[in-house]
């Protein structure tokens, strides 16, 4: 579960960018998930995302089934480059279950999803340079939790910058060369552009309850060995965000639920919810786990 930008406190969390950090549990199954979004999420009042967090109980959403339900499949979801037929297909099966049970289903496009990859690169690699790096992982301006003993340790990455991983890297070196030879100038483009993309999954959810694509467009891939290009390094490394990238742009929760298996690998359906609607995916996520074993479909 991704969920509510800010329903969680990152507070004492190792930070990438603060506009696109969540934190959510990960868990064996749906039941377990609910129960821990209840003890973790709310405000703690030292987290600067935090803004007005509605919580609610989670585990009383588990068992009302989705009968009357409405969920849109998102076109652009399915429509990723490197989509998988296998993965599509399992996806669709999936939803049809959600559709046997009582869900009302339809198409639905959100053209803004589109933009989602284009706008995290410079809020991510931007915004990265200037907060977790330059700024030790804490950045400035803001009020709330310090914690001064991250700080000084992630600040050692400055004697060991070899030791830093080929992605991150490169994720410097744009970021470093859009703050110089731009002024932020794009990361401030993009973070404006994001709220068109917000708008537009809001329009989509204005008509449905929830929205339901692929996790990642791929099965799990072999780890690059040592000999692998750079070239190969960042494209393997980024291969799997084109859906997920969005939720972190738009803030809207996220939940991804195992679905099928191709080759013994798994595959995950993501539902999308309105803001602070986690219990809305909460039982929709319980009516496909009640369906049986995903490992069988």
């Amino acid at each position: 579960m991704k969920p509510t930008h800010g329903l969680v406190p990152y507070t004492g969390i190792m930070p990438i960018e603060a506009t696109i950090d969540h934190a959510g549990p990960i868990t064996a199954n749906v039941r377990d998930n609910a129960l821990m979004l209840e003890i973790i999420a709310g405000s703690d009042g030292l987290d600067p995302r935090q803004y007005a967090p509605v919580v609610e109980s989670y585990t009383a959403a588990l068992g009302k089934g989705v009968r009357g339900l409405k969920i849109g499949i998102l076109t652009e979801g399915f429509q990723l480059p490197n989509m998988d037929p296998q993965v599509e297909t399992k996806v669709r099966d999936a939803i049809a279950r959600l559709q046997a049970l009582g869900a009302i289903v339809s198409e639905i496009s959100v053209p803004e999803h589109n933009l989602a990859g284009a706008l995290w690169s410079p809020i991510g690699c931007e915004g990265l340079t200037a907060q977790m790096m330059h700024g030790n992982g804490m950045g400035f301006n803001w009020e709330g939790q310090y914690d001064v003993s991250l700080l000084d340790k992630h600040a050692q990455w400055r004697d060991s910058a070899d030791a830093l991983s080929p992605s991150l890297k490169v994720c410097m070196f744009v970021g470093q060369y859009g703050l110089e030879r731009y002024n932020g100038r794009y990361y401030a483009r993009a973070q404006n552009i994001a709220r068109r993309a917000r708008a537009g999954y809001d329009r989509a959810l204005s008509d449905f309850d929830l929205l339901v694509m692929p996790t990642v467009p791929v099965l799990a891939q072999p780890i690059p060995g040592p000999d692998c290009s750079i070239t190969e390094y960042i494209s393997r490394a980024f291969e799997m965000i084109g859906n997920t990238a969005a939720q972190d742009i738009t803030g809207h929760p996220a939940m991804s639920i195992p679905c099928g298996m191709v080759d013994g690998l798994p595959v995950g359906m993501m539902l999308v919810g309105r803001h602070y609607a986690e219990n809305t995916l909460y039982q929709a996520a319980a009516a496909f786990e009640a369906c049986g074993d995903w490992r069988t479909f």
